[in-house]
């Protein structure tokens, strides 16, 4: 049942897999299922939003207090639109395999959105970007797991 709970934080806008390998790992999963886990249900949300945001824009933006919050949201995108502009698909790549606060997969989507990207590429490409972000906090994740369970020995 816990990998449930891994898989749906994975596909939370805000902890991503970010947050869901460090919770994998605590919780007891190797490290490739932690990762496996994560990378899937982060990629989820991908083409959905690259698919359907097109279609959903003008709806999002009429309702009272989701539309505050996707106009929010693209504002947040809109902003950091500049580093994947300049780069293209491989800038996109980059800006979602960096694991920093909004710089995830569903900030990666919102900007090939907004920049008018091919949708297959930008999936492609943001794929990339979610497997390069996973390598690198599971290497964090396992590394203090590591120290700190050896700590309490």
């Amino acid at each position: 049942m816990e990998w449930i709970d891994v898989f749906v934080l994975s596909m939370l806008p805000v902890s991503e897999l970010r947050g869901a390998i460090p919770y994998a790992i605590v919780k007891g999963f190797s490290p490739g299922e932690a990762y496996a886990v994560s990378v899937v249900g982060n990629f989820i949300p991908v083409p959905l939003i690259l698919f359907l945001l097109e279609r959903l824009d003008r709806f999002f933006r009429k309702l009272p207090v989701l539309g505050r919050i996707y106009v929010f949201a693209l504002g947040l995108a809109d902003k950091r639109r500049e580093k994947v502009e300049k780069y293209g698909y491989l800038g996109l790549t980059l800006f979602v395999a960096i694991p920093l606060p909004v710089t995830g997969a569903w900030t990666g989507s919102l900007i090939a959105f907004l920049l008018g990207m091919n949708r297959i590429k930008a999936t492609l490409f943001i794929l990339a970007g979610i497997l390069v972000a996973g390598v690198i906090v599971l290497s964090a994740s396992t590394g203090v797991w590591a120290v700190y369970t050896g700590l309490l020995r």
